[in-house]
């Protein structure tokens, strides 16, 4: 029996702008993370093995969890449907554990912030669990138009890239001794304030996103004398899902890319006070390095990306805009100048070319590829593929926070110094231009021959409605 709920119709813009919403607390969360995270370091004392232990463990954790969370959300008999509850239930959770993580206090050990750090960080991914698996799962359920489904992730991405746009400025916020007198304090302040609106957003799609009962569905029975038996499920969704060569694809890339890419993002501030600054003052050079980057990605990249995808296909354009995101790696090694910090502003169109295009296009040709599934086997299973997807992004971002500690041990940074040599600001700036550009390089190979064009997309659908009209019958 087939679980579809996806509509071939155009989406309403209320359902979109709901989903966009949810798409901004996605985001936002983690935006203020990377920006607060700093305070470890440069306030709070955190040495880099530290800082890897603090990305790695609860990240893990997380990766863990989204598999299960996807199976739950796939198999829920409700009234409600299979996703609008967890939603709602895992924004409360986030919010609450995300305020709670951030009350830290430099007269406190540095043992005992580490600890206490940790204990809300599994806290707070258990609740990004419960909300982004059945979350993601809502977008990929939305149609099943080839285009119709792009527009929903530009949309969702236009929304969610604000938090990449609004976030930066926190640090303007924190550093400002007219308003807060410590950047913990502001931390700690700006936490709570951050957490109460991240979470009325989040719930949003829980509230709005249309959703059929799914109470007389043919589900798996979700009992615990059952779970050894939804275990062994959780595992052949899995080995089913990997089976299809274009997901793989799909999930390899954006491994290479948002992984490398998040391995050295939060060196950007290093850079900027320690080697463009020499630690005597960044003023909000920081913040315009994240802030110009995301209003470029909102405002010019995903439109251009949409319509690329739409007159040369989404494989195409993928490759396309993730080759003009090299020009961006690449022209940075020669962009950070002390003295003239405006010219790295000429990099930054570029490389937002790479992320702007990587959940837009990456989310909606994961749709695609949940129909092969759907053809293969005649469940409809978002949770178990936007688990799997998601489970390779954050399981690379636990890689990814445990690379970036060991690489700020390898060059020998001094956490918390007022200066930093020149050979550490160096291999510094070398590491945060060639990692990305390694990454994107394996992903352009990895898609070169990705082959779910839209005709055979479209093919893949006339068959799922062939085998739906003959089972009617």
């Amino acid at each position: 029996m087939s679980n579809s709920t996806t509509s071939s119709q155009k989406v309403p813009f209320g359902q979109k702008l709901a989903f966009g919403l949810g798409m901004l607390a996605n985001q936002l969360f983690p935006a203020m993370l990377g920006i607060f995270i700093v305070i470890l370091i440069d306030k709070l004392g955190f040495p880099g093995w530290m800082v890897s232990v603090i990305y790695f463990i609860p990240k893990l954790f997380d990766a863990i969890t989204d598999p299960i969370m996807g199976f739950i959300t796939d198999n829920t008999k409700s009234k409600w449907g299979r996703r609008r509850q967890y939603v709602i239930i895992g924004a409360i959770i986030t919010g609450i554990s995300f305020a709670f993580m951030w009350q830290l206090y430099a007269t406190n050990s540095v043992n005992y912030n580490f600890y206490y750090f940790i204990f809300f960080s599994l806290a707070f991914y258990l609740g990004i669990t419960i909300f982004s698996v059945p979350f993601v799962a809502m977008g990929y359920e939305m149609s099943d138009d080839f285009h119709e489904r792009t527009s929903i992730m530009a949309t969702s991405q236009l929304i969610g890239q604000l938090a990449w746009v609004f976030a930066p400025w926190l640090w303007v916020i924190m550093y400002d001794e007219t308003l807060f007198p410590s950047a913990e304090e502001a931390t700690r302040t700006l936490a709570v304030y951050g957490a109460i609106v991240c979470t009325i957003l989040a719930v949003i799609p829980g509230i709005f996103i249309k959703s059929k009962s799914t109470l007389n569905e043919n589900y798996e029975p979700l009992t615990l004398s059952n779970a050894s038996r939804s275990f062994d499920l959780i595992i052949q969704g899995f080995k089913e899902a990997l089976k299809i060569v274009p997901f793989k694809k799909l999930c390899i890339a954006t491994f290479f890319i948002f992984n490398a890419f998040n391995t050295t993002a939060g060196f950007s501030f290093f850079i900027i006070k320690y080697y463009l600054f020499n630690g005597t003052g960044q003023g909000i050079w920081p913040t315009l390095f994240g802030c110009v980057g995301a209003l470029f990605t909102t405002v010019l990249i995903i439109p251009i990306v949409a319509r690329m995808s739409k007159v040369m296909g989404k494989r195409k354009a993928f490759i396309w805009s993730q080759s003009l995101s090299i020009i961006g790696y690449v022209s940075l090694l020669f962009l950070f100048v002390p003295g003239k910090p405006y010219l790295f502003l000429f990099a930054l169109p570029f490389i937002s070319f790479g992320i702007g295009s990587l959940f837009t296009l990456m989310m909606s040709m994961t749709s695609d590829v949940i129909d092969i599934d759907e053809l293969n086997t005649g469940k409809r299973r978002e949770g178990i593929f936007g688990a799997i997807y998601w489970w390779m992004v954050k399981f690379g971002l636990a890689i990814a926070g445990l690379l970036s500690g060991l690489i700020l041990t390898i060059i020998d940074f001094n956490s918390g110094a007022s200066t930093q040599t020149y050979e550490t600001m160096f291999n510094l700036r070398l590491f945060f231009s060639a990692i990305p550009l390694i990454g994107t390089l394996i992903a352009i190979w990895v898609m070169r021959d990705y082959d779910v064009s839209e005709e055979r997309a479209n093919e893949i659908r006339a068959e799922i409605n062939q085998k739906k009209a003959t089972a009617s019958a």
